[in-house]
């Protein structure tokens, strides 16, 4: 199954469309849990999605990290970069998990995001997360008086 994957990336980095999209099931499923208003079923939304992707970003380029198997399904780290057709840098990073069965791609869950721009720390993510900023121990003792 890895074998399909490395055929991915290799069709995305050549920019070969026709020879990507034939790497997907006509009925492809795809999901991103954290956008759920970005799942689509077809094979044609691939090849839609990814002729925007090419035609935006000409230098797009992918990188392959680490990947395991867990039956049917490979787990794959990829880093994604380019620059837009808008002189905006592209750079996204995550994990997608590619099930592969008959040797195409059926279904796909995509953790994918963009590389902030701006710095935001640890402190200010928590506060919009929770509604509260953490407050560290040492930050604690200092407004006990400790």
């Amino acid at each position: 199954m890895r074998i399909i994957i490395d055929q991915l990336l290799a069709a995305v980095n050549d920019h070969d469309l026709n020879r990507m999209v034939a790497l997907f099931h006509p009925d492809y499923r795809s999901s991103q849990p954290a956008h759920p208003a970005r799942a689509f079923v077809g094979r044609s939304q691939v090849h839609a999605n990814w002729a925007a992707m090419f035609a935006g970003i000409a230098d797009f380029r992918a990188e392959l990290g680490r990947s395991t198997q867990d039956g049917d399904t490979t787990w794959c780290e990829w880093a994604w970069f380019g620059m837009r057709t808008d002189k905006q840098p592209f750079e996204v990073h995550g994990v997608a998990l590619f099930q592969v069965q008959e040797n195409l791609i059926v279904a796909g869950t995509l953790y994918m995001e963009d590389v902030e721009s701006e710095a935001i720390g640890i402190d200010q993510t928590v506060q919009h997360l929770a509604g509260s900023r953490p407050v560290t121990e040492t930050e604690a003792d200092e407004k006990d008086g400790a």
